[in-house]
């Protein structure tokens, strides 16, 4: 199924995705593979990277940053300002770029523009006790070939969402759809009518049966967008 000029998106299960851009980029995107039933490959065996990106700290996300950043020697990871001050300070990270909403950062000859989720953001610590860790935010990336996606990370629908439409002109939204924790497929669908976009890639679904939305829920209930595509994929499956 096209992306759009040769970029590529491989689910790792759950909200993991690496995308390889059409210049041969590799960006990561929160990774958890260690104890994801999902998981379609070893943490240890994502191999080299350019870019990490993580839309907020719930160990679903982050469980594996360790392992990826290491092996992978990014030239950034990019995050919340207060994720990354966590990341260096308990991990002993390097490269790591914190940032906040309305900022862009270019790495790797891409353009990483931070917006906002509507979610929590937090770890929990050595003694029992809740970290958070800043805000939970979503990503639009602009490739070498100037295709923009949009990662929404764990949210709900928001209106403004129609402000990241206006801004940023997405070509491509990566939207949570599994329920319970972030949107399901009835607020996924009122996203992609903010958004405007036809073509949208599902993710953190099916991982647990909490997570109980389908792409053919979101297809049914996103039936009134004219030119549609839900571009679904199994763990392990490219869209290229």
């Amino acid at each position: 199924m096209p992306l759009g000029n040769g970029n590529e998106l491989t689910w790792y299960g759950h909200a993991t995705w690496l995308l390889k851009t059409s210049g041969g980029k590799r960006v990561l995107i929160d990774p958890w593979l260690t104890g994801n039933p999902k998981a379609s490959i070893a943490a240890g065996d994502i191999g080299d990277l350019d870019v990490i990106l993580i839309t907020h700290g719930h160990s679903d996300h982050t469980a594996d940053i360790d392992t990826a950043a290491r092996n992978g020697s990014p030239e950034a990871i990019v995050c919340m300002i207060e994720l990354g001050d966590w990341l260096e300070a308990k991990h002993g990270l390097e490269n790591v770029v914190g940032i906040n909403k309305g900022g862009e950062v270019e790495v790797a000859g891409l353009k990483v523009r931070m917006v906002h989720a509507n979610h929590s953001s937090s770890v929990g610590t050595a003694e029992g006790d809740i970290m958070y860790l800043g805000d939970p935010i979503g990503y639009v990336v602009t490739t070498e070939d100037g295709q923009r996606i949009y990662i929404a990370g764990d949210t709900n629908v928001f209106g403004d969402m129609a402000l990241i439409a206006r801004l940023y002109k997405p070509d491509v939204a990566v939207l949570p759809i599994g329920g319970y924790y972030t949107m399901d497929p009835f607020e996924a669908a009122e996203a992609v009518r903010l958004l405007g976009v036809t073509r949208v890639v599902p993710t953190h679904y099916g991982t647990f049966p909490a997570l109980a939305g389908t792409p053919d829920q979101l297809r049914e209930q996103a039936s009134d967008v004219a030119g549609l595509e839900v571009m679904a994929t199994e763990p392990g499956g490219t869209i290229t």
